[in-house]
């Protein structure tokens, strides 16, 4: 890419989105245009000129449409999808496949139909089996079946992999699609009923100290195992695949998907995670856990082999990236809710 290419970042407001144009500013591009739907985030003084932000439905077929047609971007990084910890996912099934099928489907459509060369997709490795080998591999997917609690989400992903992989072989296209592990960062959702599970953590931890109650309760048993990769090491991993860093290439073939795994290649337990956070909260009491809810999926570890042989690594430990996080939810998150 070069530094004046008209870059579109969709759902710029998000977690991961700002953390692309956070990583897109540091690395010089100044044509970055960002779409939301909800808040507009502040940049900071380095982005005026270099970042323009539009209010757009992306459930909107034509809005979407009439969009790419007027901007025309190329590249078009995709990060705009709706999230959710086990409890939404359980809670609003229907909510999660609709919007993301229609998101992704109206992008990846009009990229297309506006002359959209290259884009990247943001998968979730929840698109593997449940029982799937660890780590787990590219190849794996669509091996077996998924785990039930987040099986709608799952499926449009998979879904968006599809087009990707469709596209690019009838007509030609360059589009990418990344898996992330299990992601946190600044601008994280730290509402208990529809976080992930170490926002949820930082929070409950956070406001047991406030308290001064004598422990905190975690969801399931504590066992599974989970990777973490902070948001902004995202981010700099799709800006390394995107402006030919990493030699990707090899991937648009007729026999495979176009898909990368992008992680840490480490894990820990929920109970060893609970730990952390509450040392980097200073949260002095217990952890009590309840094996009445859902464990989910015993473990999500991707094998990251592919990223590692193009020479990219992440940068933020995980105890460093809790801290991060925590201060960002002291800093940011606390006073918007007040």
């Amino acid at each position: 890419m070069n530094n004046t290419d008209k870059i579109l970042v969709a759902g710029a407001a998000g977690m991961v989105g700002s953390a692309l144009v956070r990583a897109l500013l540091a690395q010089g591009f100044e044509n970055i245009v960002g779409t939301t739907h909800r808040k507009v985030p502040d940049f900071g003084p380095k982005a005026r000129g270099r970042v323009r932000l539009e209010r757009l439905d992306l459930m909107d077929q034509s809005a979407v449409r009439a969009f790419l047609e007027q901007e025309r971007p190329d590249p078009v990084f995709l990060a705009a999808a709706k999230v959710g910890g086990i409890h939404a996912n359980n809670t609003c099934p229907a909510d999660f496949i609709h919007a993301n099928l229609a998101m992704q489907t109206n992008v990846i459509h009009s990229a297309y139909k506006s002359g959209v060369q290259r884009l990247l997709f943001l998968g979730s490795s929840c698109i593997y089996p449940r029982d799937c080998p660890q780590p787990m591999k590219e190849e794996y997917l669509l091996t077996g079946p998924l785990e039930a609690t987040n099986r709608p989400y799952a499926v449009a992903k998979i879904a968006g992999i599809e087009m990707c992989w469709a596209y690019n072989r009838q007509y030609g296209t360059r589009y990418l699609a990344v898996m992330p592990t299990n992601l946190y960062g600044p601008g994280d959702n730290y509402d208990l009923h529809t976080s992930h599970v170490l926002p949820a953590l930082i929070r409950k931890a956070h406001e047991a100290r406030v308290r001064g109650d004598s422990h905190f309760v975690v969801w399931g048993t504590g066992t599974p195992r989970r990777e973490f990769l902070f948001s902004d090491d995202l981010a700099g991993a799709c800006a390394f695949l995107m402006t030919g860093a990493g030699k990707t290439e090899a991937l648009f073939n007729d026999h495979e998907p176009p898909l990368v795994n992008i992680g840490c290649g480490e894990d820990v337990t929920i109970a060893e995670l609970g730990r952390m956070v509450a040392e980097v909260v200073g949260f002095e009491g217990g952890i009590v856990f309840d094996p009445g809810k859902p464990d989910g999926t015993p473990q999500k570890l991707l094998d990251v082999s592919r990223m590692r042989g193009m020479g990219w690594r992440p940068s933020v430990a995980l105890p460093e990236g809790i801290g991060l996080a925590y201060g960002d939810y002291v800093g940011k998150w606390l006073p918007e809710c007040s």
